[in-house]
């Protein structure tokens, strides 16, 4: 990995260069596993970081069996468990006041059978110290990308903003982890299918007190859901509305809000006091995608910039880590032997993780539908919980092959580089 050199000149400043053989746009953790797996296989590689920490809450904090796996194999658990988190091993819901256990991992053929909620900084923060371990592994912090260099139809790196000024980082191959809102997606023009309706989560705390439940549970009601994560010493929960629902209710105030949470939420409507602002209720507007295809020559994309999940089942962090150890399988053979990284080789990460993806998104949107085919675009009150949720309130052991899904996804992915 070459230092940045100073080189020509914009705005007055002087534009740094830095050479690498993998450059990845994202420090999430698509782009921090990717950089790990690479780093340790003798391969440079710098990850660009728009922010300048990782401090940002209702992030996707939950961390499923299969990423617990990749841990203990990468040797990690043991210090990785001894961060903070709280577990879940199973999912309930209480639906038209029944209580459902929804996804049951008490059986998973694996040794940590649970979901571990951990803050995504924590996690991220862990990651980068591991990564950092190593000489050909750089992380460049408040550094947005805010271009592709591209040349002859093949990208060849990018271009980032610091205090310093623009660097152009130039690199064999380019990797997309940064998110929903990609730039290097948009950049590179990929095209993008988007499937559904977007809908809003209104993520806020609320206190723990000692005659509360333990468990992680979801609510349904008419038309919107509420999720509780349990966080040690208060709760995180996720008031799931249609979209538009939040600019509405915030013409109405903050009490009609406190109120219309109140009808779902099973705490006395006195706690929901402890909202007391807007700023306390954080949106994120939700939406299911996928690129139509995932590379072009010089890139590729992965985790959300490849396809945004829903909150359904916290499985988009998940996902994004299968699609960096299934990038790595891929890659690290091809950049150890020397040889240029071709066309193929990137629409092989693609082919190996698309159908988890479809897979996955076709569940998450039959969970979110909760309606008949036909039905999504419509305003017409739900008849009840959708059919797989009807079937596991018949057949409790459905809940073993839920917990299977949610805990391992549709192909699980083994570090093939260690």
């Amino acid at each position: 990995m070459e230092d940045a050199k100073a080189g020509h000149e914009k705005d007055g400043k002087a534009v740094q260069h830095i050479r690498t053989c993998v450059a990845v746009a994202g420090g999430g953790p698509a782009g921090m596993m990717l950089g790990l797996l690479l780093a340790r296989s003798g391969i440079d590689v710098v990850v660009v970081e728009k922010h300048g920490d990782f401090l940002r809450d209702f992030r996707g904090d939950t961390i499923h069996p299969s990423t617990l796996e990749l841990m203990e194999q990468l040797g990690f658990i043991d210090e990785f468990l001894s961060l903070p988190h709280t577990r879940a091993p199973r999912l309930n819901a209480v639906i038209g006041g029944e209580r459902v256990t929804i996804a049951d991992f008490s059986r998973l053929p694996v040794r940590h059978r649970f979901i571990a909620f951990m803050p995504q900084w924590d996690f991220l923060n862990f990651i980068v110290g591991k990564a950092g371990q190593y000489e050909n592994f750089r992380l460049l912090m408040n550094a947005p990308v805010t271009g592709l260099l591209e040349q002859d139809g093949r990208v060849g790196g990018f271009t980032v903003e610091t205090s310093d000024g623009v660097i152009e980082i130039a690199a064999e191959l380019v990797v997309g982890a940064d998110g929903r809102n990609s730039i290097v997606r948009e950049a590179a023009g990929l095209e993008i299918q988007r499937f559904g309706i977007p809908t809003e989560v209104l993520w806020l705390r609320l206190s723990k007190q000692p005659e509360d439940p333990t468990e992680t549970m979801g609510h349904a009601g008419s038309r919107q859901g509420f999720v509780m994560i349990n966080r040690g010493d208060y709760w995180q929960c996720g008031y799931v509305v249609r979209k538009g629902f939040f600019a509405d209710i915030k013409l109405e105030g903050l009490e009609a809000f406190r109120d219309r949470v109140a009808q779902i939420c099973p705490f006395p409507r006195e706690r929901l006091d402890e909202i007391k602002s807007w700023d306390d209720v954080h949106l994120l507007t939700v939406r299911i995608d996928r690129l139509k295809r995932w590379w072009k020559p010089g890139l590729v994309c992965i985790g959300d910039a490849a396809h945004a999940m829903s909150p359904v089942g916290g499985v988009g962090v998940n996902l994004a880590i299968q699609d960096a150890v299934a990038a790595a399988n891929i890659l690290v053979p091809v950049l150890v032997s020397g040889r240029a990284i071709r066309d193929d080789d990137l629409a092989a990460i693609e082919k190996r993780r698309s159908f988890p993806t479809k897979a996955t998104q076709s569940l998450q949107r039959m969970i979110r539908i909760g309606r008949k085919k036909g039905q999504e675009e419509k305003s017409e009150k739900p008849k009840g919980p959708p059919a797989f949720v009807r079937a596991i309130i018949r057949f409790p052991l459905l809940s073993h092959l839920t917990g299977r899904l949610v805990g391992l996804g549709f192909r699980r992915e083994k570090i093939e580089t260690l």
